[in-house]
Formats: structure tokens, sequence, C-alpha cells
């Protein structure tokens, strides 16, 4: 199935640019209320399923044990910019369990977030795996191993018994749409398994609002969206998008972004969730396309990004705009407001 073209990039009266994907909007029973593009097909979600693969840090005790309050539980779900904000954090959680960096197998990269990325340069500082973007997420799994008595050695592997945890939660929530054998190599160097948009739409539509799910995982999913809306510079950092609308909207959308293109989240009042993924892997293309969900959702008076509409030269002059193509936008508009 050949996916649909979803955001068109204008320069004048022409379309300079394109970019096709597919979309996936569905309710916790797994009723879909969009489906464009080929949404059965797996694709790595990447980091947008951190919120699930933290799932295991509070389930089995591990959370309480260490005092993970809502800050802990935010950078766990993270794709964070890597500011001393974030890397101290990480390096927190990690001494509560009497580990330390050398425990992390993230790897290493110069912080996302520019101005943290200078200051360390001037200083003469190399990046450590707490500026990873994934530390956050990798100090609660090597924190969950420390609880539960499993080695901290090896933790990314696919056998290891936390990394079997996660394959549980996303089986779960995802049913046939998982496939333990379906899997690649993150990034971060974790195991990402490769689900279809639909089933990732009803998974993120059962977190927001808990339904289908066990009482003990209904609390677990509030707790973690509750700290990601309320923590949201945990969870990106500044001027990114998912720090910026999840502030602005308090407590009205989670969600989170993955690269290649990902977004998935949730709607909480709507009861709906949605998973999207850009065919060759534009952020501005997942941006502009989630933020047509919110904009029609949720409206523009509280949150009204920038991923769509105009956008300018470096002196300031309109010379196009970013729009939705009629496949998403067609779809979107047939959401109710």
């Amino acid at each position: 199935m050949s996916n649909p073209v979803l955001v068109e990039l204008t320069r004048g009266d022409l379309v300079e640019s394109i970019h096709t994907g597919a979309l996936a909007v569905a309710r916790p029973n797994g009723e879909l209320l969009v489906s464009v593009g080929d949404t059965a097909k797996p694709i790595f979600p990447r980091s947008a399923i951190k919120s699930m693969q933290a799932i295991p840090v509070i389930e089995t005790g591990a959370a309480d044990r260490y005092g993970f309050g809502g800050r802990e539980i935010a950078i766990s779900c993270a794709s964070h910019s890597g500011t001393p904000a974030h890397a101290d954090l990480s390096a927190s959680m990690l001494a509560r369990a009497g580990l330390d960096v050398t425990a992390l197998g993230c790897g290493a990269h110069d912080p996302i977030h520019e101005l943290s990325a200078k200051e360390m340069f001037k200083a003469g500082k190399a990046p450590s795996a707490l500026h990873n973007n994934c530390s956050g997420k990798h100090s609660g799994m090597v924190c969950t191993c420390a609880h539960c008595g499993d080695p901290v050695a090896g933790y990314l592997d696919i056998n290891h018994p936390h990394q079997q945890r996660i394959a549980t939660v996303l089986h779960d929530f995802c049913g046939d749409g998982f496939d333990i054998k379906r899997y690649g190599i993150d990034g971060c160097s974790a195991p990402n398994w490769a689900i279809p948009l639909k089933s990732l739409a009803k998974a993120f539509a059962q977190i927001v609002t808990g339904d289908g799910l066990s009482a003990t995982r209904r609390a677990t999913c509030e707790r973690i969206t509750a700290a990601c809306m309320a923590h949201s510079d945990m969870v990106a950092g500044p001027g990114r998008m998912d720090t910026e609308a999840m502030t602005a909207l308090g407590g009205k959308l989670f969600m989170k972004t993955g690269a290649e293109g990902i977004y998935c989240g949730g709607f909480p009042s709507r009861g709906i969730g949605f998973a999207l993924k850009i065919d060759d892997g534009n952020k501005r293309a997942s941006e502009a396309v989630t933020t047509g969900l919110i904009h029609r959702l949720l409206g523009t008076s509280e949150w009204s990004g920038t991923a769509l509409g105009p956008f300018r030269n470096f002196k300031g002059k309109h010379v196009g705009d970013t729009r939705l193509a009629d496949p998403a936008r067609k779809a979107i508009e047939g959401l109710k407001h």
C-alpha cells in the first residue's frame, strides 16, 4: 500500500516539498476513527513508547523504593535535551540505587539543547551517557534491575528479564499487533519492537483513559501521564514541541515524539489515542500533522504552535507555508471538534 501525502510545503504559488505517511486515531476498544495510509503495517515507534517502557519501573515497586516522584517518572519517559537539570536528575536516580553513569548502556552524545552543548564545550568537558536524550529511560531500567535483583550488566539484551518485562507490557497493550520476534535496536541500544500504528493508537487511548485496563495498570498509567504532563520540561526541553504543547494545554494532551517521523499520544477528555509515521522520517511533517490534530480537537486559543502555517526566511519575509495535504486535512476534519 502506498501511503498518501500528508503534508505539503509551499514556496510562492508552488508546492516545493511533500511528505507521505500514515495516521491512526482510535478509541480504547480499538475502533478506528481515522485510518489514513497503511496503519496495519508494523513500524518502529522508537522513543514514542517510552511511557510503556517505563511501566515496569512503577509496577515492580522500584519507583517507590527509590523515591521517584513526578520529575523522575517524567524523565524515565523522556527524550530530554541534555541540560544540566536533565543530566543531574538521571544521576540522582542512579545514585539512589547505588549506581552511577557507568551502569548506562545508552552511549554519549552532545546535549540536544544548543546552549548546554556550547557551555560544555567552553568548559572543556565531554558529554557522558547522562547527556544522552535517553538517559532517564535507561536510569529507570537499571534501577528496576537493581530493585528486582537482576544483573545490571546486559540489561539491554533482548533476553534480559527487564526487556522481557517491557515486551510483556507491549503485548498487553497491542495484542496481536505485537510480535516478540519483530524488533530492531534503537539509537540508545535498547530493543525496539515494530508495531502497527492502529495498535499503537489503541494503546495510547487506553493509556490516557485507563479503559480496559486492570486497576493496577490503570493507576500506573495515570501516574505516568500525570507526571509527564505536570513535568513536561523533563520529557523534552526548552523550545521543543512536547514540552511546549503539554505545558500550555495543562492536562488536556499527552504526547511523545520518536525519531524518524513518529508521534504518539492521546487526548484524555476525548478518550482517544493517535499514532503517526512520516515515511521519510521528517520531524517538521510529524509535528505538522500532530499540530493539526491538536487544533481540531482542542482549538488554538491555548496553544497555536508553529508547525503549521507560514514560514519565513532569515530576513523575516513570508516565503511559504506548511499545510496539511487533503488526505490528512479531510480525515482530521472528520473528527468531532
